[in-house]
């Protein structure tokens, strides 16, 4: 099985050279001027957040770039994904994210929370069952727990880039999310359900501006399409037609390489580097380089 992980331990143009562009797309951005927050939020389930988290993870560690994946989702997809469901389910609150908004839980140790992977230059800040009983259907009613992420990740200087994925729907651990971190990327699958919520997101994205000023749109990013069904094709043209280049250029279709990868608990960078799954990875990864670095033109939100 190929392994991309000494690309981070080779230069960047060797990675490059063996990441085959796909046709008419930019190069992709390389330099990390700061550490990248981002996250990933839509009310609707099944919208590909957690897989993205988990592709892109991969695409900027085989960049040699650190990356810290927060999950805030009591189903802990994104940490099952690395760990494994049993072993997930079976840690105690101080070893998730939930000991963050447990009073219960002092002299919190980000060594003791944060896990190290199997995949070089990944690591995971957990979370299970435990972290349902914050989920605070009022987030703006929560007083200092609004700030709990926030006030843990902002002394972290281990990471280049860190990626949240958060539950479906915009509740305490969403909102917390939003207001640790500075970009919100928003997957939307091309179909009714998936795109009934987006204004719902855009509200709420505005409401944590009050309390994280810095916090912007990052954009759409389109998930699980098929180009071969044709209400995909027009669900994309109007996203496109709608929200201008709000909406990222780049695209993650629906591809059995992303499944089999995550079966194996390996992003599709390191399972399956030269597939089509994973060339749009990369794509997406540089979009989004570019994108925070304003290498690009792009509508950000007022």
């Amino acid at each position: 099985m190929t392994n991309l992980l000494d690309v981070s331990r080779n230069s960047v143009a060797q990675f490059l050279q063996c990441s085959q562009r796909l046709e008419g797309e930019l190069p992709m951005a390389i330099a990390i001027s700061q550490p990248i927050s981002i996250c990933l939020i839509n009310q609707k389930g099944g919208c590909g957040k957690s897989s993205t988290c988990f592709h892109l993870a991969g695409a900027f560690a085989a960049l040699g770039k650190r990356v810290l994946l927060v999950d805030v989702d009591p189903q802990g997809s994104i940490s099952q994904a690395f760990f494994g469901s049993d072993a997930v389910e079976q840690m105690p609150v101080w070893e998730t994210v939930a000991a963050l908004f447990d009073d219960e839980c002092n002299h919190i140790d980000p060594q003791q929370l944060i896990r190290e992977t199997h995949i070089e230059n990944i690591s995971v800040l957990p979370a299970n069952q435990h972290l349902a009983r914050f989920n605070n259907p009022a987030p703006e009613q929560g007083g200092v727990m609004q700030f709990a992420l926030r006030e843990f990740l902002e002394p972290l200087e281990a990471f280049d880039v860190i990626l949240f994925d958060c539950p479906p729907n915009l509740y305490q651990c969403s909102w917390n999310a939003m207001i640790a971190t500075r970009h919100v990327l928003i997957p939307i699958p091309p179909e009714d359900f998936g795109t009934q919520g987006i204004p719902a997101v855009h509200q709420a994205v505005a409401n944590a501006r009050i309390l994280n000023p810095s916090l912007r749109r990052l954009g759409h990013l389109i998930t699980r399409t098929d180009s071969r069904i044709l209400i995909h094709r027009e669900y994309e043209s109007r996203l496109r037609q709608l929200y201008d280049e709000l909406v990222l250029r780049s695209t993650l279709p629906e591809l059995s390489a992303f499944k089999v990868a995550l079966a194996c608990r390996n992003p599709v960078q390191m399972h399956a580097p030269r597939t089509k799954a994973a060339m749009r990875v990369r794509q997406l990864a540089g979009e989004i380089i570019d994108r925070i670095s304003n290498k690009t033109q792009h509508r950000e939100a007022a």
